[in-house]
């Protein structure tokens, strides 16, 4: 039984678990540039379509959401010492809240902004989660709203959706219905990523090995946070 593994074995379960997710998370950073970013497949066929196509862009929203690396950081930190249903839910809803005003209003109304630096911060906000789950900010004194977090950090994370979309030069042509379809989608995309990470959370929270893996685990995260924006600001940089 789990509670009977000797402390030494329960480290090493941790210490192995924690090796694990990084080097998931190195191997996933790796093809962070094309993870992110729309296919040129897909591209291709949205800059044919002419007039509503909800489906279309439903699909398109949820792989997005799906295979977009640091969206997926980010919820994994929100997620990570949430243990009812009901914060799940809140703070789900604050960051959906957030990225879904600054997709739909960063489309609709052409606002700019460099992807780069979007991204950039989006990746900051992995590290900023990580360390807040590390208790860093505590031992710093600080009290920040979790919350209030969670719901900025959707505002940028939706600025940097609206980015992609922008890009896609899409028809004017039933604009609206694709754009909401696509924030559905990306809603969907959400959901599947939460189910799979809360139903792993439940099964690892009660074993002798999340208190030491936990550490381990955001210290992951946080790597991967600023592998993120060190790839976005070489870019900006560069570019």
């Amino acid at each position: 039984m789990p509670d009977r593994l000797p402390s030494w074995l329960v480290q090493r379960r941790a210490l192995a678990i924690a090796a694990a997710i990084a080097f998931v998370l190195v191997w996933i950073e790796g093809s962070a540039a094309w993870a992110h970013d729309i296919s040129q497949a897909d591209r291709a066929a949205v800059q044919r379509i002419e007039g509503p196509a909800p489906f279309a862009f439903l699909y398109l929203g949820a792989k997005h959401m799906v295979t977009g690396i640091d969206h997926v950081l980010f919820l994994i930190g929100v997620v990570f010492f949430l243990y009812r249903l009901r914060d799940v839910v809140i703070y789900v809803s604050l960051f959906t809240l957030g990225h879904s005003l600054t997709l739909l209003g960063g489309v609709l109304f052409d606002t700019g902004a460099n992807a780069f630096i979007v991204d950039a911060i989006i990746g900051f906000s992995v590290v900023y989660k990580a360390f807040e789950n590390l208790g860093g900010f505590r031992k710093l004194g600080l009290a920040i709203d979790t919350r209030l977090a969670v719901l900025v950090f959707g505002l940028f994370h939706g600025l940097g959706l609206a980015t992609k979309v922008r890009d896609l030069g899409l028809s004017e042509d039933g604009l609206l219905v694709n754009l909401v379809s696509f924030n559905v989608g990306v809603e969907v995309g959400q959901v599947l990523v939460l189910a799979v990470v809360v139903t792993l959370f439940n099964l690892w929270r009660p074993t002798r090995s999340f208190a030491a893996g936990a550490f381990y685990a955001n210290l992951a995260l946080m790597t991967g946070g600023i592998v993120l924006m060190g790839y976005q600001l070489t870019g900006y940089l560069t570019s």
